[in-house]
């Protein structure tokens, strides 16, 4: 199958790589399909969210391990049933990030993360309870705590 994208142009994919949000994304709920595409020289780590039903809609998301090594998301009893686990370690976690210029005032949100289930490519976005994590965390501060 193919699709057109924002920053890819059109690319082939096959069923296996849909990701599919039942409920959608926060304000975009009408939108329940999407590739997580990465961006090339990233190492997976930047990566786009891309609609299959909207070619302009892509969201730039990051691995939020790579940024903050202690991230610990914890899903509450009824979004881990939905995902059909047991344990908030079986899934895969990504966050949007805004990107701004320069790059180092783009924000990413570690309080809203896509939750995936790889095996059956079952997803959501989640409110993480608890002020562990905020909205709009500057880039900047990851590269401050590493460097």
């Amino acid at each position: 199958m193919k699709v057109l994208t924002k920053y890819f142009g059109e690319i082939e994919y096959s069923q296996e790589d849909v990701l599919s949000f039942p409920k959608g994304l926060f304000a975009f709920e009408e939108e329940t399909e999407f590739l997580l595409l990465p961006f090339s020289g990233s190492g997976g780590t930047l990566l786009c969210l891309q609609s299959l039903a909207t070619p302009q809609l892509a969201f730039v998301a990051m691995n939020p391990f790579s940024l903050h090594g202690g991230y610990a998301p914890q899903l509450q009893p009824e979004e881990l049933e939905e995902l059909g686990v047991k344990e908030s370690t079986e899934l895969c976690y990504y966050v949007l990030c805004v990107v701004k210029n320069p790059v180092s005032t783009s924000t990413v949100n570690l309080k809203c993360p896509i939750v995936i289930n790889d095996d059956t490519r079952k997803c959501m976005q989640v409110i993480l309870e608890g002020d562990d994590y905020g909205m709009r965390h500057l880039l900047a501060e990851f590269e401050e705590k590493e460097g």
